[in-house]
């Protein structure tokens, strides 16, 4: 285990995700078996197989009697799941401590692909206006072997689903760069090839714009993507959506976005979530032309799911087709590469946050 796993924050036994391979290799020889069961174990675990229950892993007597008494039988529990008509799956997934948080399985446009999404705390601390998740507060970071635990739900049902899971963004609930150090461990048991397999160009960070974060982030090395949720093209309206707008000015977020990308050669993502009548302006298209016409980064254009009336009160709708495009053509026709993602789950609780909402208001 490491500083990113507290079997405590989770308030009970140890499980596999929480283990580095030496550290259970160790605890193996501890009882009196050979440290190279370990690394079978955790390839079938995070393979997405029952690793307990694997005819290929053939772990010796006893030692399957050690594990079901000495850890915990996963990271967390499925506590509600949906699936909606185009295939996206959520779940809603219930640590040790009781405490809920939610993970995306996303079809991809190939029929055997899946990329998944990843939470990083439990609620969120941001207050991003227009976010269901900002609604329920910021309660404390998930260790990185519940990140983990995520992953390996989410690999669980893509195998379900006849998809490999190929790709993973932290973009769940959180912020991934306040929980910097359980994040990197989780990255770097899942991109692992002895463990998750998934690759560092599987793997995208996303940040409301924490620079410093940023600049941890471009400082490990870590041959990772970057996304930067920008949602405004000016320090006023951003300031408005998200609190933290007021914390980072805009320059300086692009500024430690273009360090980043110069220490990893890898083009950043700007995220923008397109809102009726606040931010999708042909005027505040040009604004952001502005910001990146000089810059080789992606805009990815988002359509809002709504959420209900905000912390502000506020009943935010997602922007109108026409004006949508109209919006994502100004870009283009300035020479910013910009697509939109395409829109999930609308027929069920698709924005991050609002199952989780759900269970709490029906539980309670």
């Amino acid at each position: 285990m490491t500083a990113g796993d507290s079997p405590s924050a989770s308030a009970g036994r140890a499980a596999l995700a929480d283990f580095e391979p030496a550290d259970l290799a160790r605890r193996f020889a501890d009882w009196g078996f050979k440290p190279s069961h370990a690394a079978r174990l955790l390839r079938a675990y995070y393979g997405g197989h029952d690793a307990r229950d694997d005819a290929a892993v053939r772990l010796p007597r006893g030692l399957d009697e050690r594990l079901q008494a000495e850890l915990a039988p996963s990271a967390a529990s499925l506590a509600a799941r949906q699936v909606a008509a185009d295939g996206t799956t959520k779940l809603l997934l219930r640590l040790g401590d009781g405490r809920t948080v939610e993970s995306v399985l996303m079809p991809d446009f190939r029929r055997d692909r899946a990329a998944g999404c990843l939470s990083s705390q439990v609620g969120c601390a941001m207050g991003c206006d227009f976010c269901a998740t900002t609604k329920t507060g910021f309660e404390r970071n998930l260790t990185a072997g519940e990140m983990v635990g995520q992953f390996v739900a989410l690999r669980r049902e893509a195998h379900a689903a006849g998809r490999t899971l190929r790709t993973l963004v932290f973009m769940g609930m959180g912020e991934p760069l306040l929980n910097l150090d359980a994040v990197l461990v989780a990255v770097r048991r899942i991109a692992d090839n002895a463990l998750g397999g998934v690759g560092w160009r599987g793997i995208t960070v996303s940040t409301v714009g924490i620079v410093p974060g940023i600049d941890a982030l471009a400082s490990t090395g870590l041959n990772i993507h970057l996304a930067v949720s920008l949602h405004a093209p000016d320090d006023a309206t951003r300031g408005r959506l998200l609190p933290m707008g007021r914390r980072h000015s805009i320059a300086d977020i692009l500024a430690a976005a273009d360090r980043f990308q110069a220490r990893r050669g890898r083009p950043v993502t700007i995220q923008y979530c397109l809102l009726a009548g606040v931010n999708d302006s042909p005027e505040h298209a040009r604004l952001l032309v502005g910001l990146l016409a000089a810059r080789r980064m992606h805009v990815n254009l988002l359509r809002y799911n709504s959420t209900g009336l905000s912390l502000r009160g506020i009943d935010y709708q997602p922007s109108l087709p026409a004006v949508a495009d109209a919006f994502a053509g100004i870009l283009s026709a300035h020479g910013i590469v910009v697509h939109f993602r395409r829109s999930r789950g609308p027929d069920i609780d698709a924005a991050c946050g609002q199952l989780r909402r759900r269970e709490a208001s029906e539980g309670g």
